[in-house]
């Protein structure tokens, strides 16, 4: 069996395992996993991740998790063009200095505005206040000042840092003349055609179908648990 990548491109890890496996041309077999559907939580994909969560690489009996480790592999084993991560030391530690902060704060505050904005009334038919929903935004504005400065988040060209924080929320460019450059040297990095075949799921979601009940009972406290 060859490559095999578990993933669901409402999901923005995913997005970034799904383009640059692609815009590599290294051959996968795509494995759709709908979160919306919960397939995540079912015993047959807990036999692949145990941790119920996307992305996933299959490479023969070899599993991995995590779309960073994910990616570093994907550009370890394919010799990918050095930009994407450098063999320079220092230009590398760049990449690896964004990687380990994204986590923790742009990633972090992108899913919570997602799920507070747009999934969690619509989707799970929850209501969040006026003022959860500033305070998220708020947080999300902090860490959108750290990319606009940068024609590249680490150098003069497009690396795992620029996957891994692509935004597509035409609102977050409100304001950020800069911020929307970047995204569109991204999106001409890349090439216009995958960008917008990785975001077409995402750019939909705002007309995503309320969840059963049953389904809503099972995801809604792993949501937020996941966005707290």
């Amino acid at each position: 069996m060859g490559l095999e990548l578990y993933l669901d491109l409402l999901s923005q890890p995913c997005r970034a395992v799904y383009i640059f496996a692609k815009k590599n041309r290294i051959p996968f077999e795509l494995r759709t996993v709908d979160l919306r559907e919960g397939q995540h939580l079912s015993d047959a994909f807990a036999q692949v991740n145990p941790l119920q969560k996307v992305p996933v690489l299959k490479d023969g009996d070899f599993v991995l998790t995590e779309s960073v480790a994910i990616l570093l592999y994907l550009a370890r084993k394919y010799k990918v063009p050095d930009h994407w991560y450098p063999q320079d030391p220092q230009a590398c530690a760049r990449v690896d200095e964004y990687l380990a902060w994204q986590h923790t704060a742009l990633r972090r505050n992108c899913l919570r505005a997602l799920w507070h904005k747009v999934m969690l009334p619509v989707f799970l038919g929850e209501l969040v206040s006026p003022e959860t929903l500033a305070a998220t935004l708020a947080e999300l504005d902090m860490a959108l000042q750290f990319l606009q400065d940068k024609a590249f988040l680490t150098g003069p060209h497009i690396s795992l840092a620029d996957l891994v924080s692509c935004l597509h929320h035409a609102p977050v460019f409100k304001g950020r003349p800069k911020l929307a450059a970047w995204r569109q040297r991204v999106e001409a990095a890349v090439g216009e055609a995958l960008f917008q075949e990785a975001h077409e799921v995402i750019l939909k979601a705002k007309d995503s179908q309320p969840a059963d009940p049953t389904l809503k009972q099972k995801m809604l406290p792993k949501v937020l648990a996941m966005i707290q």
